[in-house]
């Protein structure tokens, strides 16, 4: 079933609106969220209003991992979700949004990028301890 992004049925002052004077537009239409996950990577492409694109990562192994004392930026492999503030059940599906913490080879780091809206994984490097 399609999402929808639209007001549903009332102005900003809380005032209903009719709905058969003004009907679900085209651009109001959202998509279903992508949920990437852990795996083989790939990625789709979803063009935008305006004709812009955006790529979504459904599957991701490696991250761009920064280390914020030395500076410096490796692409590591990612070993699993650790937590996630926004959904606690989305850790046990190793789903991998902005914000959640995973573990990679360098050790935890903290999801910087919207996997699903830009299509790869930044983390910033935590501090063990």
């Amino acid at each position: 079933m399609a999402t929808w992004h639209g007001d549903g049925g009332r102005k900003v002052t809380g005032g209903r609106i009719r709905l058969h004077r003004k009907k679900k537009r085209k651009y109001e239409l959202g998509r279903e969220p992508t949920g990437t996950r852990l795996g083989e990577e790939k990625k789709k492409v979803v063009r935008t209003k305006g004709g812009g694109m955006k790529v979504r990562a459904l599957t991701v192994e490696y991250a761009n991992v920064t280390d914020p004392e030395t500076k410096e930026t490796r692409r590591v492999k990612v070993l699993g979700v650790v937590e996630n503030p926004a959904n606690p059940h989305l850790v046990r599906f190793g789903v991998v949004t902005r914000g959640c913490v995973i573990r990679t080879e360098l050790g935890r780091a903290k999801v910087t990028s919207r996997p699903s809206q830009e299509g790869v994984v930044n983390a910033v490097l935590l501090k063990e301890g």
